[in-house]
């Protein structure tokens, strides 16, 4: 699956459009026209008549033929820094089954002649925004028009799951190691979720490893596990709580009586833009119902009604009522720190006022001060590095679109070049001017 178990996903994971991938349908058409143009001059037996300074003047005499031309093509990325390498499976999987060429209506499948070195997903690369220092994350050897036609999926995959990936990783590590909910699905289309899912998956991997942590993946749609058996999860929408004309206690006892224990209790409470106010509400409500149940020898249906945490989605437009005007007004809006602070300080003293049997007393205050705080709304790595600075206390942070962000930090493209051309027996550089072969030491060879 990765980096971290060596192994490596096949197509019976990604279910490859494989007819229409060799018929050059998911590629820019420059690349189809030159495979076009390369078979047909190998048809014509055309040789090579130029001048290439180029070429070694012991291999002057050897003769070419581009069309037969063998090459060296190395994938890389050029975001500075560090990139979290995510996608590299899914291009072996399109170099495996779609290189080759068409004889009439024919696909002649060539993908063993080639040579193919790759990293694993999960690996990180380095870029000083020198092109000749990059580090290759796969590198090709092979007849230049059998595989001409990948670029452009291959490389599409790569820099996707691969920004997905990096922009997970920095905002696990702004988070200092707490929970992320990975809440982007309905900010594109629905058939990227898997490949987003599973690069979120490796982000938290890489995460664990590198910090030695156990932090857990936790998707909101089934189609984000698909490719590693991860299932959604998630919390109650603002539209359920809709659905009990405002009262969000009456629809978490509802939510809670209804679906299983296993899914966590996890309570939206900006509904009515009174964070601190539902919060204390869906709270004494829910231990009211787990009390009762446990008092009645039932503790299966008391632990439905466990309140894990409570969610808070104050618009960026909003000052939630418990927020009092101080300086910057815009600092009060949204999700603000000291709007945090003030549902924790509400949540971990509220019990001290509710009319309960002294019995209940120690295990009401357990109840509220084990409630979770989860905040979201346009949560990006540098929001939550400040939120940490601040010691805000938040236990989980949700983050939705700013994972596919692409801009200035973020831009994670990669692109491929033609390093070498093989003449005679010998490989010949031949990289544009700018850029050269390079090397990484976590290639290994795959066939």
């Amino acid at each position: 699956m990765s980096l971290f178990d060596r192994q490596r996903l096949t197509n019976s994971t990604f279910k490859l459009d494989i007819d229409r991938m060799r018929q050059g349908w998911y590629t820019d058409k420059y690349f189809v026209n030159v495979a076009v143009m390369l078979s047909a001059l190998a048809g014509e037996g055309y040789t090579f008549q130029g001048d290439s300074p180029r070429i070694p003047s012991a291999l002057k005499d050897v003769k070419i033929q581009p069309g037969e031309i063998e090459v060296e093509m190395q994938w890389f990325t050029r975001r500075h820094g560090t990139t979290l390498v995510v996608g590299v499976d899914k291009s072996l999987a399109m170099l495996r089954h779609c290189t080759g060429y068409w004889d009439g209506d024919q696909f002649v499948d060539t993908s063993a002649n080639l040579q193919v070195w790759a990293v694993h997903d999960g690996c990180k690369v380095h870029y000083d925004g020198d092109p000749e220092h990059i580090q290759p994350v796969i590198r090709v050897r092979g007849r230049y028009r059998d595989f001409a036609i990948l670029e452009t999926p291959t490389l599409g995959i790569l820099t996707r799951a691969s920004r997905v990936a990096t922009n997970v990783l920095e905002s696990l590590v702004a988070s200092q190691g707490k929970p992320m909910l990975f809440f982007p699905a309905r900010f594109d289309i629905h058939e990227v979720q898997a490949g987003d899912g599973y690069a979120y998956n490796i982000a938290v991997q890489r995460f664990n490893l590198d910090h030695s942590s156990k932090l857990g993946p936790v998707i909101s749609t089934d189609a984000q596990g698909d490719w590693w058996g991860g299932m959604g999860g998630g919390t109650v929408a603002h539209s359920a709580i809709a659905s009990f004309l405002g009262d969000t206690a009456q629809a978490m006892v509802a939510f809670s009586h209804t679906l299983p224990a296993s899914i966590p209790r996890i309570a939206l409470v900006d509904f009515n833009n009174d964070c601190v106010l539902d919060s204390l509400k869906v709270c004494k409500a829910m231990f009211m119902e787990y009390s009762r149940l446990l008092d009645e020898g039932k503790p299966g249906e008391a632990d439905c009604f466990k309140l894990y945490g409570v969610r808070l989605d104050t618009g960026a437009s909003l000052r939630d009522v418990s927020v009092t005007p101080l300086g910057d007004a815009l600092l009060d809006l949204g999700v603000n720190p000291r709007l945090v602070f003030n549902v924790r300080d509400a949540l971990d003293n509220d019990w001290t006022t509710w009319d309960i049997p002294g019995a209940w007393r120690e295990r009401a205050k357990k109840f509220c001060r084990d409630v979770k705080i989860v905040v979201s709304g346009g949560f990006n790595a540098e929001r939550i590095t400040r939120f940490e600075k601040l010691k805000v206390p938040v236990d989980i942070y949700a983050v939705g679109s700013s994972l596919f962000d692409n801009h200035a930090n973020t831009v994670t493209d990669f692109t491929a070049d033609v390093v070498r051309v093989k003449v005679g027996e010998e490989w010949v550089d031949m990289a544009k001017v700018g850029r050269k072969a390079c090397d990484n030491i976590d290639l290994d060879q795959v066939w």
